[in-house]
């Protein structure tokens, strides 16, 4: 049997590289919306039989109409940011659980896989790098799979169904597996989703590491920011692994193809592999951070080393200054207390006054030079 899920890979890569315009079909170009018209939360929607496209539906109401005239027929809808009326009709037409309609609603969900009797209800957190800003853009996808339908939820840019659709539509023999071979392939694309955002995230931790040794102020910030993405990062990864061991077994539950399962299988080693990389992106960032930490304290103490031996030095200074102004003062002192001139004043008409004052201003200057001096003041 040829390796199905590497065909559709192959054709998935050369469609993504291919430049030249698409083929002015209608269904091919409704396919390849993104973003929905203003006012209309339906992206796309198509009836497949045996793999192949044939209906295009521009309305859901269209889309029951035809499902119902041919029950062979497996539809698959795609929505962004519906209105709660488009969701309750929607519920009303495919028997969805009021809990899991519930969820679709009020999206803000975490990653999870559930069963309510025939139909799956799945919540994938994708992701994308924005070069541009260098950071992690997190879009959250809800699928309600069931017998003969795929509704797609989408809230955010991430992930590009259109893409996944694309993939499928080149591959008739792995859509016609039906509906859980969608599941698969929507799996397949968020789990690759997440390859772009593990290798930007390693280059700016790489950059983070050149900043932290060059000193740059501004890097705590980064740091902090950084570990926010990888938290949101990890918490959106870290259940894939889960979800997708329990879908493989509910698959050989129901009886689902062993290919299907076999790809699952795949798509969890793939979740693993980069959950094991966002992990040790997480304890990089902790590392970082304490060593950077480290750093901004030996920073700080070899400043405050330098502060104190700048206000020791200016103590010395201080201690000189005033040593000399007190040696000063006291001569200043006697000569001012004998410069009054006033008429009493017995020392001034004394033979021995003058060297005595003379005396005294020497003397003391001497014996504070000496004081001083011993304190190591001069």
């Amino acid at each position: 049997m040829s390796d199905i899920r590497g065909l559709a890979k192959r054709a998935f890569r050369k469609n993504i590289r291919r430049t030249s315009p698409a083929p002015a079909d209608p269904a091919t170009a409704h396919a390849a919306a993104q973003n929905p018209v203003p006012g209309n939360s339906l992206i796309d929607s198509a009836l497949y039989r045996d793999g192949r496209r044939v209906a295009t539906p521009e309305s859901l109401a269209e889309t029951y109409r035809l499902a119902h005239n041919d029950p062979q027929t497996m539809a698959w809808i795609g929505l962004f940011r519906p209105t709660e009326d488009e969701l309750t009709s929607l519920a009303a037409e495919f028997g969805l659980h009021p809990l899991a309609l519930e969820d679709a609603m009020e999206a803000h969900q975490r990653s999870k896989l559930e069963r309510y009797g025939d139909t799956l209800f799945v919540v994938l957190r994708a992701a994308r790098y924005l070069d541009d800003s260098e950071s992690v853009d997190f879009g959250e996808l809800h699928i309600f799979v069931g017998p003969g339908f795929v509704l797609t939820v989408r809230h955010g840019a991430a992930p590009d169904l259109a893409a996944v659709r694309r993939r499928m539509e080149t591959d008739p023999e792995l859509l016609a597996r039906g509906s859980e071979a969608v599941l698969y392939a929507i799996f397949d694309a968020v789990v690759d989703g997440y390859l772009p955002v593990v290798s930007g995230l390693q280059i700016d931790i790489d950059e983070i590491e050149t900043e932290v040794f060059g000193g740059d102020p501004q890097v705590s910030r980064r740091i902090y920011e950084l570990s926010r993405e990888v938290v949101e990062f990890q918490r959106a990864v870290r259940p894939l692994a889960g979800m997708l061991r329990g879908l493989v077994g509910g698959f050989d539950k129901y009886g689902i193809d062993e290919e299907l399962r076999r790809y699952l299988r795949d798509v969890a080693d793939h979740a693993v592999s980069i959950m094991e990389q966002v992990d040790s992106f997480r304890q990089a960032l902790a590392d970082i951070l304490t060593v950077n930490a480290t750093l901004v304290a030996q920073q700080q103490n070899a400043r405050i080393e330098e502060m104190t031996a700048t206000s020791l030095a200016q103590n010395e200074e201080v201690k000189k200054v005033s040593s000399w102004a007190a040696i000063l003062f006291a001569p200043t002192l006697i000569g001012t207390v004998y410069g009054m001139n006033f008429d009493f004043m017995p020392e001034t008409h004394w033979a021995f006054g003058y060297p005595l004052a003379v005396t005294a201003m020497l003397g003391t200057c001497l014996v504070l030079y000496a004081i001083f001096k011993r304190r190591n003041w001069l």
